[in-house]
């Protein structure tokens, strides 16, 4: 180890990225179909690193306008993201009727449908406080390295 080297000070988001590699390149095999289930932890990642985008991009705005701004940007884009993967759940099927049912004795957490929805409303809230509906609709601006 370089001895001049930083510790990491970010193990756990290192490790979710390499955890999403990972699953990427071995778990999903070519030809295969997202289930509800895999697109709900998915959905709950996405969620996330939304949150975490929101608090880097309020952190680094008042010190660093311009780069609060990009990651502003990334933010309501993941957003996006993060509202078709929730869309594309509800179109896929289900194991069966009654997995959408709801079940009061499955709670805190209830059903994959309902725990969906609910974590996608939390962070809906997040999202209507610091922005409009036209950002939310407008196409991504394109940006410039600014080096």
């Amino acid at each position: 180890m370089n001895a001049h080297a930083a510790p990491d000070s970010h193990p756990y988001l290192r490790a979710a990225t390499a955890g999403v590699r990972h699953h990427t390149r071995n778990l999903l095999p070519p030809g295969s179909n997202a289930d509800r289930a895999h697109v709900d932890v998915l959905h709950a990642h996405l969620t996330g690193l939304h949150q975490l985008l929101d608090q880097l991009a309020e952190a680094t705005r008042p010190p660093h306008p311009a780069a609060g701004r990009h990651l502003a940007t990334a933010h309501t884009r993941l957003w996006q993201a993060t509202a078709e993967v929730q869309a594309a759940f509800h179109l896929l099927p289900t194991a069966s009727a009654a997995s959408t049912e709801c079940h009061p004795d499955q709670l805190p957490e209830g059903p994959m449908v309902l725990t969906i929805c609910q974590r996608h409303l939390a962070a809906g809230h997040a999202v209507r406080r610091r922005t409009t509906p036209t950002d939310l609709t407008s196409p991504p601006r394109t940006t410039a390295c600014g080096r």
